[in-house]
């Protein structure tokens, strides 16, 4: 059972937000008090739901105990008792994993970074497939997608690109992608039909809102100069590019993608301010458990998460020993939800675990 002391607390932190709202705040408070309504209003559904299924258990329980009332009565509240139980334990499930304690990323934006590693041109072939596997996907989740910079392989490959990914929940389902993606293929490059096995890496990084992280100018040296174009080209003949340099960290992004120089800044700031935001919150995290690992893994990206065996058309995914025997769905990104919805339910399978057992 769910205390009822807690739940009561949601429902008043719940109306405070409401009344707050409604009492005409305006600027980044109302922002930050609207995230806040958002995301628990799910959570007060789901709480209605399970009280209201509690609600009639109880009077159901009651009725079939009662030796006053006819024997027909009492049958008919012993098998409206019978039914609501199952669909109480449901409910009672689904508020517990609502209920958990949520990464604080998890509602936010995503930028994707993706890199061809070892398999030289069937490496940047591969991470081309990935890119574009992601896109479908990120499509049909109805979130926005931008190319924010990506280097072409001779093959057609890439050897690297990076995504920004705009939507509500975006992080909290692409983070699981975060680590070595292997597979297993005859190249294209292959006269004999040799198997070969290649990789690249994937990393996701929450994307921080302004409130989130504050940069510093004097932090900051910007470099502009002109950006450049396959075999030494210019793209253009203006200084367009921009280098930014976080000086306390040493991080160095450079952007070239726009013409212009404003968009090629404003890009660069956006995945400094990524960057910066995941080494705060790994920092946060290593403070706050440095001895626990997550059920799907630690999302390092030296860690091999999946593999692709093109020869089988199976998709492995080893954190949760899962192997999909639809490759094709999977890589055209038309199915690759059915991959991470499973890393979803097992990571929220193990957190739910592991909070019962700390409450037992």
């Amino acid at each position: 059972m769910i205390p009822t002391a807690k739940l009561e607390r949601l429902l008043d932190r719940y109306h405070a937000l409401e009344a707050e709202l409604a009492s005409g705040v305006a600027g980044g408070a109302y922002v930050k008090l609207s995230k806040e309504h958002a995301e628990l209003t799910p959570v007060i559904t789901a709480v209605e739901a399970y009280r209201s299924a509690e609600k009639q258990f109880i009077e159901a329980d009651v009725m079939a105990n009662d030796s006053s009332i006819d024997s027909e009565m009492r049958s008919l509240a012993e098998q409206e008792r019978a039914e609501l139980k199952p669909r109480m334990e449901k409910l009672e499930h689904e508020l517990k994993v609502k209920l958990l304690p949520k990464d604080a990323a998890d509602s936010s934006s995503a930028i994707v970074e993706i890199r061809a590693g070892t398999g030289g041109d069937e490496a940047a072939l591969f991470a081309a497939d990935l890119l574009g596997m992601y896109q479908r996907y990120c499509q049909l989740q109805g979130w926005r997608t931008e190319l924010m910079s990506m280097s072409e392989s001779d093959l057609g490959g890439i050897k690297d690109a990076t995504l920004d990914v705009v939507g509500t929940g975006v992080y909290a389902k692409l983070k699981f992608e975060s680590g070595v993606h292997r597979v297993q293929r005859v190249p294209v490059t292959e006269a004999s039909g040799r198997i070969h096995t290649s990789a690249a890496t994937v990393a996701v990084l929450p994307e921080p809102e302004d409130v989130d992280i504050v940069v510093n100018d004097k932090d900051l040296r910007i470099d502009v100069y002109r950006a450049q174009g396959a075999g030494g080209q210019h793209v253009n003949k203006t200084e367009s590019a921009v280098r930014i340099t976080h000086l306390p960290t040493g991080i160095a992004i450079a952007q070239q993608t726009e013409k212009s120089q404003h968009k090629n800044k404003a890009q660069a700031m956006k995945m400094l301010k990524a960057k910066l935001y995941e080494i705060e919150r790994q920092r946060v995290d290593s403070a706050r458990a440095a001895d626990r690992k997550s059920m799907v893994g630690s999302g390092d990206r030296s860690e091999r998460i999946r593999t692709y065996n093109f020869p089988q058309g199976r998709v492995t995914d080893h954190r949760i020993n899962l192997t999909l025997y639809k490759l094709d769905r999977i890589i055209s990104g038309d199915e690759l939800g059915d991959v991470i919805d499973a890393l979803v339910t097992e990571d929220q399978a193990s957190r739910l675990a592991e909070l019962e057992a700390d409450e037992a």
